[in-house]
């Protein structure tokens, strides 16, 4: 077991990003009362288009503009009035982060589509997913690298007393890796992106980012090792979807923190969200089955629902944001 920190403090709760609801300050008054020591910046995809996760980081790209096109984004030949859209909701959103944590001190979350979830979603001008194009992809890499970095400094300028980690979602990762992507036709799927090829790209945007890298992948065959090797801080997955506890063993031993997704993001038929203590239990017992030292826990791991809550009422959001939070007190305080 590594001796290293993590760019958290121990006993940490977040939110993996999406909250339900089209009110960014609400929302964000929300996150920064529930999770104290590790807030997020919070994303509302009901918004509309601009608010979604590809938009909302497509407004981010340098010298790429995106447009939508027959309900879904595309690169596009200029800057139209949908990019302005989604750069003006992200620019309220920062807004309204900078007004209600002035004074917040420690680590904020940002988070963004990373580059292959990006290639898997984006269309080009001409048609067809961008993924296609292998140069196409390499060029994607660059402007969302310089993206990021310019909205890490950004955040960074707004909240000069907090420090940002960055989360990258990444949930079409695994299915790129396997060439299982469908062309636009639905009778085929693009050709599979080789893991060093992918783990190069990551590595690139991670590094320009400069700021701590967390990787979010909501599937059952999250590459672990490919993810460890870029750079990364940390993982954040659904615990629900892991059926192979060894790459998960061996990525916590080498070192990667963990996001933990250990409550639901819906609720269950009763429709009651878990308390603190089910969720501290669901990660104690992947904890020890792993076999590892129960003093690293609270540092090494932090507390986050399974994946985003868009699609939950705004008071079971609320109550697994709580539950977390408190989850996460309860492992520390062991």
């Amino acid at each position: 077991m590594t001796d290293q920190t993590w760019p958290w403090p121990a006993g940490a709760a977040t939110g993996i990003g999406s909250l339900p609801g089209t009110d960014i300050a609400e929302a964000q008054r929300i996150v920064l009362g529930e999770l104290p020591a590790l807030p997020h910046l919070p994303e509302l995809p009901a918004r509309g288009p601009g608010a979604d996760l590809i938009g909302r980081t497509g407004g981010l790209l340098v010298e790429l503009p995106i447009e939508l096109y027959a309900a879904r984004w595309r690169i596009a030949r200029h800057p139209g009035k949908d990019l302005r859209r989604a750069r003006d909701l992200m620019e309220r959103d920062l807004d309204q982060l900078a007004e209600q944590a002035e004074e917040y001190v420690g680590p904020v979350k940002v988070q963004a589509a990373g580059p292959f979830t990006l290639a898997a979603s984006l269309e080009l001008p001409i048609g067809g997913r961008l993924l296609r194009d292998p140069g196409a992809v390499r060029d994607l890499a660059g402007s969302l690298a310089e993206g990021l970095r310019g909205h890490v400094e950004a955040v960074a300028r707004r909240l000069p007393r907090a420090s940002v980690l960055l989360q990258l979602d990444e949930p079409s990762l695994p299915a790129v890796l396997a060439g299982r992507v469908p062309t636009e036709s639905g009778f085929g799927t693009h050709r599979a992106v080789e893991s060093g090829v992918a783990g190069a790209l990551l590595r690139g945007v991670i590094e320009a980012a400069g700021a701590p890298t967390v990787v979010h992948c909501c599937a059952p065959d999250v590459p672990l090792e490919l993810i460890r090797t870029t750079g990364a801080v940390g993982v954040a997955i659904d615990l629900g979807l892991v059926t192979d506890l060894d790459p998960l063993g061996e990525a916590i031993d080498a070192g990667l923190g963990l996001l933990a997704g250990a409550a639901p993001a819906l609720p269950a038929s009763s429709g009651r969200a878990p308390t603190s203590a089910q969720v501290a239990d669901r990660v104690r017992r992947i904890w020890d089955q792993l076999g590892f030292p129960r003093r690293r826990l609270a540092e090494q791991v932090v507390v986050t629902p399974a994946c985003g809550l868009a699609g939950a009422t705004p008071g079971f959001a609320r109550a697994v944001l709580t539950a977390c939070r408190d989850a996460g007190r309860r492992l520390f305080e062991e």
